[in-house]
């Protein structure tokens, strides 16, 4: 399979055809779609022909109607999540360092979109405990098991930013949190899909989420305590890391469930995630 030449890749419904395209934006052009979008300030895109495998950028430009989450569902066989993966998270906490990632998963129902996309909040969550997690997201290139950590970053397609959308009641229930933050819609991927040549350094970006404008948390990958290579190789152990498998790799300090008096993402919420290089994902908080 070819490898695609996009850099900086999104998913869309263009406003010429009504119908859902992938393309390249210029980043210098649009250093944050997510908050052109939000804006409704006109986005340009290069059409990228073929699927976000293999996709190349063509000289045909479309108009954004509607942008959505980067990776389709039917793309996407799992969604992988390590908790406790922030070394300042963990002093927040006050838990030890982990000697292994702490792990969960979410079925890729829950996967969601960027602006006009809603964090829908099911009722079982309108509790007073629902929460945010600003994470930064790995998907997978190409399947493969038994990944050595010296050539991980070969199974990297791109970049993302996320939201793992916590209901704390039914995590702190039990010790299985597959269920918790699996909710339909408690995933949401975006603004774009930035290339690994165009991000550089995933281990030197800052990541924040910003609830009604103001910031709740605000950290730096730097903090990770299992890296993209590390996560890559322990969770291929035995086990096929198959295309288009979203991996979430975990929140720094700041989450509603630690603060005092705690936060909770409430019917109508802002709730926005920033990072470095790759945008704002912007989603409107809606109780089912």
């Amino acid at each position: 399979m070819p490898a695609p030449n996009w850099t900086h890749l999104i998913r869309f419904i263009a406003v010429e055809d009504n119908q859902i395209h992938l393309g390249q934006v210029d980043a210098s052009t649009y250093p944050d779609v997510g908050l052109s979008t939000f804006k409704g300030e006109k986005i340009v895109a290069k059409l990228v022909t073929g699927t976000i495998f293999d996709g190349v950028v063509t000289d045909k430009e479309l108009t954004v109607a509607h942008l959505l989450s980067p990776i389709a569902m039917d793309e996407v066989p799992i969604i992988r999540c390590l908790g406790l993966n922030y070394k300042d998270h963990a002093r927040e906490a006050s838990m030890p360092i982990p000697n292994e990632p702490v792990l969960f998963i979410k079925p890729r129902t829950a996967l969601n979109g960027p602006y006009p996309a809603k964090i829908n909040i099911p009722k079982i969550a309108q509790d007073g405990t629902s929460d945010y997690e600003a994470e930064m997201v790995v998907i997978i290139s190409k399947s493969g098991r038994d990944i050595p950590k010296e050539r991980a970053l070969e199974y990297v397609l791109g970049y993302t930013a996320s939201n793992d959308v916590s209901a704390r009641a039914q995590q702190f229930k039990n010790s299985q949190w597959c269920f918790s933050k699996g909710l339909d819609g408690s995933a949401p991927l975006g603004p774009t899909l930035v290339s690994p040549e165009a991000i550089g350094d995933p281990h030197k970006l800052q990541i924040q989420a910003i609830l009604n404008d103001a910031v709740v948390q605000d950290s730096n990958t730097k903090e990770m305590i299992f890296g993209i290579e590390e996560t890559i190789a322990f969770l291929s152990q035995g086990t096929t890391l198959e295309r288009g498998t979203v991996i979430m790799t975990g929140t720094g300090p700041g989450i509603g469930a630690m603060r005092n008096p705690k936060i909770v993402l409430q019917d109508g919420d802002d709730m926005r995630v920033y990072m470095d290089k790759i945008g704002t994902l912007i989603n409107t908080v809606w109780y089912e």
